[in-house]
């Protein structure tokens, strides 16, 4: 511990700036300006280096927090930098992207705000990549195995920079035209711009990743194809089925999936010309699911000049502070406000909708909505006598993900799903099928990215050991494990 006495000198929790409203949602870029280099030593300085680090139980990957957050505190970012990417591979994402269970778990938050692991873990990550010490780590030998990585998102992505780095030639199939599944196409550039994505992945081309693209496993390629041709195959594949809305009006025009919207607008973001995108300029946009997805749809809505948006959720709004039930080192359910939020809109808990309402042309124009009724028996639905009507011309449904595709992996494969819609697995990543792994959200359900790198790098271990019959590679996570903080 650098500092003995930072956490009671320096009680304050400090974030980097935001860019002021008016002038973010002119553009797509980053919302956070980098961390000023005292106040990122300063709140470094905060940690405890408790005897007994609740955040490495917080963080699935085992981040060795206290340690990268003294070296940080002592001016040692190269040192920093070795100790966070020994047990993550894109702190640069999960400092963007994570909600950080692991602050959650800090043992400072029992009385006082937690400690500002996430931001700090970025500052490290991108003064990593900014001072040239992110490096290729190729392998000293090749095993003359080879693996094909299914998906291309932090799971497909942390399993083949694992893989690579053991030795074996690993190919990485992504059905989209670029790499990076919903790093690339989910994630609006004001939350991670592709720069960041962009520059990792030109470390892993170095090592001697293979990344194809434009190939959709189960049709291009079939699966028993890639089995013959590879000697194991990860299926990293994500839960991207989108769960659906079916109320009266749901076939109108104007009636999306988040994703669709959120996918179309970062291809426009890269450059891609469209021929035709959904887009909010100057409708009163209505934005159904109170998660990450809808937050991202309402600041892209912002960007794109809505007149209004409205995002509705179905559930009770959550308390501020962390209520009794779900004591420390929970991870707690709390009312956020993101930075999409801060942008304007309007937010409705309770909120369960009836009907969309169309006009003769068949295009959606309002929606029907009435307050939730939470019944004895455990179900909810719209309560009799409350509905109202709001004007509408762009619906998402933010809803979540059911499970992965299975369009092409049930008849080729034939492997089982469990009664959530994942793929079956056992607590080393194996299907039945002989050399056959699943990681990530197609075998865990829609999940934090953190989980996904953190599948990703145990799921590469198993694999090792199933090619190798033995694996020096780290193994964070059980599939079956589940941290605290959930």
């Amino acid at each position: 511990m650098a500092d003995p006495r930072g956490f009671l000198t320096n009680r304050e929790r400090e974030l980097p700036t935001r860019r002021p409203v008016p002038v973010r949602i002119m553009d797509f870029s980053e919302v956070y300006d980098p961390q000023e280099p005292t106040q990122l030593r300063r709140q470094a300085g905060r940690c405890m280096d408790c005897g007994v680090p609740f955040c490495h139980q917080g963080c699935p990957l085992g981040n060795i927090i206290p340690e990268w957050n003294d070296l940080t505190f002592r001016g040692d970012m190269a040192g920093a930098s070795e100790r966070l990417h020994a047990t993550n591979n894109f702190p640069e994402f999960t400092g963007r992207l994570c909600p950080a269970p692991c602050e959650s778990s800090c043992v400072l938050g029992i009385n006082q705000p937690a400690v500002t692991i996430k931001r700090v873990e970025q500052s490290i990550a991108d003064t990593a990549f900014a001072e040239g010490n992110v490096r290729p780590h190729p392998p000293e030998r090749l095993t003359g195995k080879t693996v094909a990585v299914v998906g291309s998102g932090p799971a497909g992505l942390g399993a083949a920079q694992q893989l690579t780095r053991a030795g074996h030639t690993v190919a990485v199939f992504e059905r989209d035209d670029r790499i990076g599944g919903l790093l690339r196409y989910g994630i609006p550039d004001f939350k991670m711009e592709k720069s960041v994505l962009d520059a990792r992945l030109s470390q892993m081309r170095a090592e001697g990743t293979r990344f194809r693209t434009g190939i959709e496993i189960g049709r291009d390629i079939t699966w028993d194809n890639l089995r013959q041709r590879y000697d194991a195959v990860v299926v990293c594949t994500g839960a991207m089925v989108p769960r659906d809305l079916p109320v009266p009006g749901r076939e109108l025009k104007g009636v999306h999936y988040a994703m669709d919207f959120l996918t179309q607008s970062n291809r426009v973001v890269a450059g891609d010309d469209l021929a035709s995108q959904i887009h909010a300029e100057d409708k009163h946009v209505i934005v159904i699911g109170g998660g990450d997805t809808g937050a991202d749809c309402i600041g892209t809505s912002h960007r794109q000049g809505a007149a209004s948006v409205t995002n509705l959720a179905i559930g009770k709004e959550p308390p501020t502070e962390r209520p009794a039930h779900q004591p420390w080192p929970t991870t707690p359910t709390l009312f956020e406000v993101s930075t999409s939020h801060e942008e304007g809109g309007e937010r409705a808990f309770q909120a369960s909708t009836v009907e969309f309402i169309g006009d003769e042309s068949g295009r959606v124009r309002a929606i029907r909505l009435a307050e939730t009724e939470f019944r004895a028996d455990g179900s909810r639905g719209p309560k009799a006598g409350t509905e109202r009507e709001l004007p509408a011309d762009l619906v998402l449904l933010a809803m979540g993900f059911t499970g992965p595709e299975r369009h092409t992996i049930e008849p080729q494969l034939q492997l089982p799903f469990t009664s959530r819609g994942a793929l079956d697995r056992t607590a080393e990543y194996e299907t039945e099928l002989p050399g056959v792994f699943v990681a990530g959200d197609a075998g865990r359900g829609q999940s934090l990215i953190v989980w996904a790198i953190a599948e990703g790098r145990a799921a590469a271990a198993s694999v090792d050991r199933y090619l190798e019959q033995s694996t020096e590679l780290p193994e964070p996570i059980l599939a079956t494990e589940r941290a605290i903080s959930l």
